[in-house]
């Protein structure tokens, strides 16, 4: 379990590298409605539907289409990444306590190490929290990933659909997406990263932007601008439900209460010992 918690953002690093692998050996051939399967002939083909249809709305402006494909996916994924965000600053705000059962039960010995694993269980379900949720949202836009990629490759419509400055199943010319990209991510990262009471990894706050640039920089315009629109929602939706200033001056003002009680009380033993009375420390 502590090896999955500490290295979860390298995993999911590696995992954005190994969708990049698993794009580019995707297949070539057209979708249509007769292909077959339950992934081509329902998923890659009803996602290639939905952003057509969206797209006719808006005078057949397929980067629109995807835009507001996007949109709603994350509007309707919003429970899960709250819940995600949510957990990680629970798990965040007993990282003290989580360092003092290691300092605790610093001994190698497996009894030892049993033990700690229960004290861990314990502080986490005390908590109410899930160590193994933090990915969830990920794992579930992965296959949203490798459809949306699909379905514009390969359906004729869309991969040859243009939008801005961009042709949808090219990568972007002049790589503004993919930056773009890239920096939502980087401000998403930021912000997580404030609202925690403790030091992250820094060099992966840092590594999954670059992840999401090589990604967007090779594939297709229409993956980059999922990626840009993507994460340019979660950067608002992180304001809006745990928004890092806020964290930080209720935190503030806890630590300040917590110092000005513990002044009040060291004053109020000086107090008593002046006049002789017995008081606990």
């Amino acid at each position: 379990m502590n090896f999955l918690r500490k290295r979860k953002r390298l995993l999911l690093a590696v995992s954005m590298l190994a969708l990049v692998v698993f794009l580019s050996a995707c297949g070539t051939d057209p979708v249509s409605a007769e292909s077959t399967g339950i992934w081509e002939g329902v998923i890659i083909y009803n996602f290639a539907r939905a952003i057509i249809w969206v797209s006719n709305l808006f005078g057949e402006n397929y980067g629109i289409g995807i835009i507001i494909v996007t949109v709603i996916i994350r509007a309707m994924l919003i429970p899960f990444t709250h819940f995600q965000q949510k957990n990680m600053q629970q798990m965040n705000d007993i990282s003290p306590q989580m360092e003092e059962l290691k300092s605790k039960y610093s001994a190698r010995d497996a009894e030892t190490q049993e033990k700690l694993k229960e004290e861990q269980q314990r502080l986490y379900s005390e908590a109410g929290v899930n160590p193994y949720m933090g990915c969830l949202p990920m794992l579930i836009q992965m296959p949203v990933f490798i459809a949306l990629y699909q379905a514009v490759n390969r359906t004729p419509i869309l991969a040859t659909g243009d939008f801005l400055w961009v042709n949808l199943g090219q990568p972007d010319p002049y790589f503004i997406l993919p930056i773009l990209a890239g920096v939502f991510t980087l401000g998403h990262s930021v912000l997580m990263s404030m609202g925690r009471a403790t030091e992250g990894n820094k060099v992966m706050t840092y590594v999954m932007p670059l992840f999401i640039v090589f990604i967007t920089f090779r594939l297709s315009s229409a993956l980059a601008l999922y990626f840009t629109v993507s994460n340019g929602f979660s950067v608002v939706q992180t304001l809006l439900f745990q928004n890092p200033f806020k964290i930080r001056k209720e935190r503030a003002d806890k630590e300040a209460q917590e110092r000005e009680a513990e002044r009040q009380r060291k004053r109020a033993i000086k107090r008593a010992q002046k006049y002789g009375r017995n008081v606990k420390k």
